[in-house]
């Protein structure tokens, strides 16, 4: 085999997409702060660069078939770290928003997945390199066969994502009145995770559909090898998507802050009355709850009389969403 130059293939354009996502990140990360959820883009693109720059090592380079087997197995570790990654973004924002059982289902489901995926990709590792080693057709075809499942099981656990992370979004916006947090806030949140669920889950499927008919191997020979590339492309690109999200939603919360906190300010013209008359019925509670104590000889806490009920605390939605973004 001939080599080639680096950039005269596709996959040296796919790295350097990559590499330049990681430089956004840490763009991105200078402008609103360093995050968990941040640091899932920058971490799949450096993957990502690395896994395409070991690809053209070992498909498009004439140096001994070992070496070229050792650099496909690291290429498969950093794709699956760039591909499944992409996925830890859902389950990042959900580990912190479900409670209860759903949260246990939602765990348990994800990482029966998750370890599904490994297993499949660690099968294409094997096959892969024993076909570079051997030169063996028939683990090629296997390990097309293999990429089946492996883009079916990421295109279901996104699913199952959206499903979590789109009821809870819907579940808290219905309350939003009594957690004290615009609807606005909910709605842009929801409408992310649809656009986000719908790029991930349409490239899982169309990547599973692709694999099925193109010719074995890494050259895009026929229409449906083209296609595959074309997809992956749009992976690399989609880290772009995430910085968007954390841009946005931090400028949503922003504006939510500014609102509420614009909306609390005593305005000059503001009569005083209700403040007077909650003070009056805070004074009521609290004789009330002296009273009690004393029936009952318990310590008890009593309230300030010129306290002011505040909303019910937050479902952590935003919270975490926006403010850690």
């Amino acid at each position: 085999m001939l080599s080639s130059a680096f950039f005269e293939v596709s996959w040296s354009i796919l790295s350097t997409i990559c590499m330049a996502n990681v430089l956004f990140g840490f763009l991105v990360c200078g402008i609103t702060s360093f995050s968990l959820l941040a640091s899932v883009p920058i971490v799949t693109s450096a993957a990502g660069a690395v896994a395409n720059g070991l690809c053209f090592y070992t498909y498009y380079t004439s140096y001994p078939r070992s070496k070229r087997a050792a650099t496909s197995v690291l290429g498969d570790i950093f794709w699956l770290v760039q591909e499944a990654g992409l996925l830890m973004y859902s389950y990042i924002i959900l580990r912190h928003v479900l409670y209860g059982t759903r949260r246990y289902v939602f765990i348990w489901l994800f990482w029966f997945l998750m370890i599904a995926i490994v297993v499949v990709r660690c099968f294409i590792i094997l096959f892969r390199a024993r076909y570079i080693l051997h030169d063996d057709m028939t683990k090629r075809v296997i390990v097309d066969d293999l990429h089946i499942g492996y883009f079916g099981f990421m295109a279901v656990l996104e699913c199952l994502s959206a499903y979590f992370l789109i009821a809870r979004l819907t579940s808290v916006k219905k309350t939003s009145l009594q957690a004290g947090l615009g609807v606005g806030i909910f709605r842009s949140l929801t409408r992310s995770t649809e656009v986000r669920v719908a790029i991930l889950a349409v490239q899982g499927i169309l990547r599973t559909i692709t694999h099925s008919l193109q010719v074995p191997g890494q050259q895009a020979t026929n229409l449906a090898n083209q296609l595959d590339r074309f997809m992956y492309a749009l992976l690399c690109l989609f880290p772009v998507v995430l910085y968007i999200d954390l841009l946005a939603s931090k400028l949503v919360y922003a504006d939510h802050v500014q609102m509420t906190s614009s909306l609390s300010r005593p305005g000059p013209n503001r009569h005083p009355k209700p403040y007077v008359l909650h003070q009056e019925n805070s004074l009521d509670a609290m004789r009330s709850e002296h009273r009690n104590c004393t029936d009952t000889l318990r310590p008890c806490k009593t309230r300030s009389p010129a306290h002011i009920e505040e909303p019910e605390p937050s479902h952590g939605v935003s919270d975490f969403y926006l403010s850690d973004s």
